[in-house]
C-alpha cells in the first residue's frame, strides 16, 4: 500500500462529493444524524442522499440508487442494514467510487454470519479498488475539507489525529480537545478494521501536513508485523501516543464482542510499543495530556526539571516527577540569591521547588522567576502555576491589566526563546490568564500528577527521536 497510500485514502479524507446511502428524514436514525451533522459543518462539497423511498431529504434531492447520481462520487457512507451492504458496495464500485465509510454494525463482531458478510464486502471493495473505514464504527472527521460524518460534535481544526477502535473514545477526544483549547486534524472510528487497518492510517498520517501528533486507541491488531514496521518509521517523524484496551483477561474477552478484535498478550504488545517507538499510556486522560504537551512544547534535552509551586503543591509535584524518573536539581547558591531578590520577603530560600509562600506576586515578577529558571543551563524544563493576572505597582486598573498582559505575552514566548518546555497547573488562575495561555497553546493541567505525566511525554519522545 505504501506507494499509493495518499491516492487511496484522499477520496476518504479529502472528498469533493459524498453519497450517504441510507440517508433519512428521521433525525433519530443514523442516516438522519450523520446527514444533519454533515450539512451543519463547513464542508463545501456535494452531498447526495440515497434512499429508494424518499424524493427529498433535509432539503436535498434524494436518489433511489447511487448509480442515479449524475456526478462523480468520491466517498460513499453506508448506514443501511449489514445484509444490504454487499449489494450496495457492488453498485458503488460500478459507479467508480473510491472511498467508503461503513457505519453499520452486525458484522464479524456478532459471529460467523456477520463474518461472512464482512468478508464478502471486503472482496467486492478490493476487486473494485475501493478502500473503506469500518464497519461497526460511528464515523469520522477530517479538517482537510471540514467534513464531519458522525453523530459527534464537530471539533475545531487542529494538529492532533485520533484513530480509535472505539467511537465512544472519539467522543471523549472531541470533548477533551474542546476543553483544552486545541482541535483535531482527523478522527476515525476504525471499527472492525475489515479493510483499512491502524497501519494504513498511520502511513497516511505520516505525510499529512495537517497532523503533528497521532493518538491511537487499539483493541487488537490486524497484521501486527506491518503495524510494527509502519509505526517504527512514522514515529521517527511524528509522536504516536497509544492506549490499548483488552489488557486484562476480562478486557480481552470484551474486545472480541466490541470490534471482533483479538487483544493478544499484553507483554507482546508492550514489546511492540518499545520496538516501534510508541508512547504507551494506561489511561485515556493521559493520552490527551501527553498529546497536548507534544503539540505545543519543545522536547526535553534532559531530565532536570525546575518546579514552582506554593507549599504542598510543590512537594507533590516533585514526588510525581521523581516517580517518573525525573531529576529536580538544587539551584546553585548564586542562583538562589538572585531568585530570592524577586520573591516576597517572607518566602523561603528557593532551592527547587520555588515557593512563593502564598505571597502577593506581580505577574511580571512571576514571569521573571520563570525566565530566570529557563536561562539556567542545568534546567531542561519547568512546571509552574498559570501566572496570575495581578499587579501591585499601580492603582490604575487599566495599567494593571496592561502590565499583566505584557508579562503573560513574555511568558508564553519563553519555551521558544530558550528551547525548554513549560507545563502549568491551574491553581486559582484568572480568566484572562487561562484564555491567554490557551490561545498560545501552553498546556494547563489540574493536578501535580497531570503536570508530571505531560512533561514525561516530552522526554519519552525525545528518547524515541534520538534512537539509532
Amino acid at each position: 500500500m505504501s506507494e499509493n497510500v495518499v491516492a487511496q485514502l484522499d477520496p476518504i479524507f479529502k472528498p469533493k462529493s459524498v453519497a450517504l446511502i441510507g440517508a433519512s428524514n428521521n433525525p433519530a436514525k443514523w442516516g438522519g444524524m450523520v446527514l444533519g451533522r454533515a450539512l451543519s459543518c463547513t464542508f463545501r462539497g456535494s452531498i447526495y442522499p440515497v434512499n429508494p423511498r424518499e424524493t427529498e431529504i433535509s432539503g436535498l434531492r434524494a436518489y433511489r440508487d447511487v448509480l442515479e447520481i449524475p456526478d462523480p462520487v468520491d466517498l460513499a457512507v453506508f448506514t443501511i442494514r449489514a445484509a444490504e451492504i454487499p449489494a450496495a458496495m457492488k453498485r458503488c464500485v460500478e459507479k467508480g467510487v473510491k472511498g467508503g465509510l461503513i457505519i453499520s454494525a452486525d458484522f464479524a463482531e456478532t459471529g460467523e454470519r456477520g463474518r461472512a458478510l464482512e468478508e464478502e464486502t471486503v472482496r467486492i471493495a478490493r476487486e473494485g479498488g475501493l478502500r473503506f473505514i469500518g464497519p461497526n464504527g460511528n464515523g469520522m472527521w477530517t479538517s482537510a475539507v471540514g467534513l464531519n460524518i458522525s453523530p459527534l460534535p464537530t471539533p475545531a481544526p487542529g494538529r492532533l489525529a485520533m484513530i480509535s477502535q472505539s467511537g465512544m473514545f472519539g467522543g471523549a477526544a472531541i470533548h477533551a480537545t474542546m476543553a483544552k483549547g486545541f482541535g483535531l486534524s482527523k478522527f476515525v472510528a476504525m471499527g472492525n478494521q475489515a479493510d483499512l487497518t491502524a497501519a494504513d492510517y498511520l502511513e497516511y498520517l505520516r505525510s499529512d501536513d495537517d497532523t503533528r501528533v497521532i493518538a491511537l486507541y487499539l483493541e487488537g491488531l490486524k497484521d501486527g508485523r506491518r503495524f510494527l514496521e509502519v509505526a517504527r518509521e512514522v514515529s521517527r517523524e511524528k509522536p504516536i501516543v497509544v492506549l490499548k484496551g483488552g489488557k486484562s483477561e476480562l478486557g480481552a474477552r470484551a474486545t472480541l464482542s466490541h470490534t471482533a478484535s483479538i487483544a493478544g498478550e499484553d507483554r507482546i504488545f508492550d514489546a511492540v510499543c518499545r520496538q516501534a517507538g510508541l508512547i504507551r499510556v494506561s489511561q485515556l486522560e493521559h493520552l490527551f495530556l501527553m498529546a497536548e504537551a507534544l503539540l505545543s512544547q519543545p522536547l526535553l534535552r534532559g531530565d532536570r526539571i525546575a518546579v514552582v509551586g506554593n507549599g504542598g503543591q510543590g512537594v507533590a509535584t516533585v514526588d510525581n516527577l521523581a516517580a517518573l524518573g525525573f531529576e529536580v536539581p538544587e539551584f546553585s547558591e548564586e542562583d538562589q540569591l538572585e531568585l530570592k531578590k524577586i520573591l516576597p520577603p517572607h518566602a523561603p530560600i528557593p532551592r527547587n521547588p520555588v515557593d512563593f509562600a502564598a505571597g502577593a506576586m506581580d505577574t511580571e515578577d512571576e514571569v521573571r522567576v520563570i525566565e530566570k529558571l529557563a536561562s539556567l543551563d542545568y534546567i531542561d524544563g519547568i512546571i509552574t502555576n498559570v501566572p496570575r493576572e495581578a499587579s501591585y505597582k499601580t492603582s490604575s486598573l487599566a495599567e494593571r491589566k496592561k502590565a499583566a498582559i505584557t508579562a503573560l505575552d513574555r511568558f508564553v514566548g519563553i519555551p521558544e526563546k530558550y528551547g525548554k518546555p513549560i507545563i502549568t497547573q491551574k491553581l486559582m488562575p484568572s480568566e484572562t490568564s487561562v484564555e491567554f495561555l490557551r490561545s498560545a497553546g501552553v498546556p494547563m493541567c489540574d493536578t501535580p500528577q497531570q503536570c508530571a505525566v505531560a512533561m514525561s511525554a516530552l522526554t519519552r519522545y525525545a528518547r524515541i527521536k534520538s534512537r539509532p
